[in-house]
């Protein structure tokens, strides 16, 4: 069987981390093309994930994977500029934003936009959950110690181990979609 190999467009360790782990378990090899995006503004998560897979110009398969965290309370912020509330407000002040707050439901979204010079499409990978009242756990990034899935026990993501995590994540069911539909196309 021949193997499929694919280059991630990331400046991000963490995300091609987590990729290449979930795609390998589907026979795929994730390179990681080190890349600084263009990250336009926008209320969509598709538009932006395709909008930095455009902006790659490399002539062989190639994916960019755009996440943010969306607060029910809040209309979805950060959504789309999760990146930019971490680097400014942080883990912490998300957690003062809800201080009080009894509605503490909140969604990871990430996306997937994959390109291999004839086809381009997306895969989109979603999990609720609530934003925890403090920061706990050592594992994972970004909000992930202050984001409690639903379908997991209790825990924060940055509570589980990286496997752990990757049974309910959103960039893992985001990549695992992808990785089925790449599979399948021979």
């Amino acid at each position: 069987m021949r193997r499929i190999e694919v280059w991630m467009g990331t400046s991000n360790p963490h995300k091609y981390a987590e990729a290449r782990e979930v795609l390998e378990e589907l026979g795929i090899t994730l390179h990681r093309l080190e890349v600084e995006r263009v990250e336009i503004q926008a209320d969509d998560p598709e538009a932006i994930a395709e909008y930095s897979l455009r902006q790659l110009d490399v002539d062989h398969p190639v994916l960019v994977e755009d996440a943010g965290l969306y607060i029910e309370r809040y209309h979805g912020f950060p959504g789309p500029y999760s990146s930019y509330a971490l680097r400014t407000l942080g883990n912490r002040g998300i957690l003062k934003l809800m201080e009080g707050e009894e509605d503490r439901r909140a969604r990871y979204i990430s996306v997937v936009a994959y390109r291999d010079g004839e086809t381009t499409k997306t895969f989109r990978g979603e999990v609720w959950g609530w934003i925890s009242h403090q920061e706990r756990g050592s594992q994972g990034f970004g909000y992930d110690p202050i984001f409690i899935p639903r379908e997991g026990d209790g825990r924060t993501f940055a509570e589980m181990s990286p496997q752990e995590k990757a049974r309910i994540s959103h960039r893992a069911r985001a990549f695992r979609a992808f990785g089925r539909w790449l599979a399948a196309q021979g």
